[in-house]
């Protein structure tokens, strides 16, 4: 089957799609990855106004929501084809009709979960991977990381327009295994895809150890408007295994 997220699983509980590119992708998809990224507060309203019906987004307070910025640098990917890839995620915290959300509690619970906004990447193939899968967000750019011991900065360009520089500094890490999801809305559905991490994590509260400089791209103009600040609710970080699932249907929208 081509790009089907529908496609039904072997006795083993794995599903095989082929995708338009030609690849043969088998979920649960298992990638190894290294991810910084940061946790700003930002206003509820306009939040709240992008998401799909359904969705509410998660903040320090009841009144407030917040973004994720999250640069990733993938080693390996599980698929024959495939090459490793660079992307970098906007994620919105948010939770479904039929979760519970509390201030800060469900925040810090879901820091790298929620709605997949934007999520470009550097091939062709990355993007069909997630478009055709999940119903990702992703658009083919230019995405370059900087590594130099524990700070990465990561510039994204799209359509030859800048869309932001992210920089940091990657905060102490353990070794961890965590779980969490992502929405996205895939042929008009609604649907939620799990993540399980196994591999150094790490969290740091309340810190002015990123900076984030927007460009012209419409979509870096956007965030802008949301008056992120110098300063994070949390810096995060990721370097180990990354295993996707299937995604779910939540609900129509």
């Amino acid at each position: 089957m081509t790009g089907d997220a529908d496609s039904p699983a072997s006795s083993d509980g794995k599903t095989s799609i082929t995708l338009s590119t030609g690849q043969t992708v088998t979920l649960p998809l298992v990638t190894e990855a290294t991810a910084f990224g940061a946790v700003f507060q930002v206003p509820h309203p306009p939040v709240q106004k992008l998401l799909p019906e359904g969705l509410t987004p998660v903040g320090p307070t009841s009144r407030t929501a917040a973004v994720t910025l999250l640069s990733v640098k993938y080693h390996h990917i599980g698929v024959n084809g495939i090459d490793p890839y660079n992307e970098f995620a906007v994620i919105f915290p948010a939770v479904s009709g039929s979760q519970t959300s509390l201030p800060y509690v469900s925040l810090f619970d879901r820091m790298t979960s929620g709605y997949m906004w934007y999520l470009p990447v550097t091939t062709a193939s990355a993007k069909a991977l997630g478009v055709e899968i999940w119903g990702h967000p992703k658009v083919v750019g230019e995405i370059t990381h900087e590594d130099e011991e524990r700070r990465r900065c990561t510039s994204v360009e799209v359509n030859g327009e800048h869309v932001l520089t992210f920089a940091g500094r990657r905060p102490p890490s353990m070794s961890l295994k965590d779980s969490g999801y992502v929405f996205t809305v895939k042929d008009g559905v609604l649907l939620r895809g799990s993540i399980e991490i196994d591999g150094e994590m790490g969290m740091w509260p309340f810190s002015d150890k990123v900076t984030v400089t927007f460009g012209n791209h419409l979509r870096g103009s956007w965030l802008q408007q949301l008056d992120i600040g110098g300063r994070t609710i949390a810096r995060v970080s990721v370097d180990g295994r990354v295993v996707f699932g299937q995604g779910q249907p939540v609900q129509a929208v």
